[in-house]
């Protein structure tokens, strides 16, 4: 657009005028995740959940997110895992899905320090299915927790602002997980890391003979 143009054009007066240019791209684009953000949850409280759900190969989306998370994290140099139970399959909306479990990974990434680990798992239990995003970041202090999944709610502003984060995306993740049934739990300690979790129902594991069909 016209700010990458200012940015590169070869008749600029200053280096400060370069820096205004910079910044105001940088927040035309975080406004432009904000109100990509701000559609999809307003689709997600709006629309009807289709009771015809897919087959999801969640082992294979997560790994394709744990790339995108190694990505993500670049020169900060993570140590960032998976470990994954290659046989369980759930219903669902792909899609959302997707969405919701990256957001998890990649605010993981983004409030873990440089060299840190974030861990992400997929396993089930007698009581089903459960995908876990596990860091060793700043942590949230507990009278934060009950308040995550509101919309643009911040534990601290400026380090918020700093992740790049839109402050919608944990919103996303509840209403995300609402729809199939499921719950988000949070385990956190200021200073001592996160621990995300989404608990499937047993409902929505899908059987060997499910898979075939």
């Amino acid at each position: 657009g016209y700010l990458e143009l200012f940015a590169e054009a070869d008749n600029r007066d200053s280096d400060e005028f370069d820096d205004v240019v910079v910044r105001m791209g940088e927040q035309a684009s975080r406004l432009q995740s904000i109100i990509g953000d701000l559609l999809l949850l307003s689709r997600l409280e709006s629309e009807a959940y289709s009771a015809t759900h897919e087959t999801i190969n969640v082992p294979q989306l997560l790994k394709v997110l744990v790339e995108e998370a190694r990505s993500l994290s670049g020169f900060k140099n993570h140590d960032i895992s998976l470990e994954c139970q290659d046989d369980l399959f759930i219903t669902g909306n792909e899609q959302e899905l997707r969405s919701a479990f990256s957001n998890l990974a990649f605010n993981a990434v983004n409030y873990t320090p440089v060299g840190g680990k974030v861990s992400l798992s997929w396993f089930s239990d007698e009581s089903g299915a459960h995908f876990a995003v596990s860091d060793t970041g700043v942590g949230i202090p507990a009278q934060h927790i009950g308040r995550l999944t509101e919309r643009f709610y911040r534990v601290d502003v400026g380090r918020s602002r700093h992740s790049g984060g839109t402050g919608l995306g944990l919103a996303i993740v509840k209403h995300v997980l609402q729809r199939h049934g499921a719950h988000l739990h949070i385990e956190s300690q200021a200073g001592q890391g996160s621990v995300f979790r989404c608990d499937f129902p047993v409902s929505q594991i899908v059987t060997g003979t499910e898979k075939l069909s």
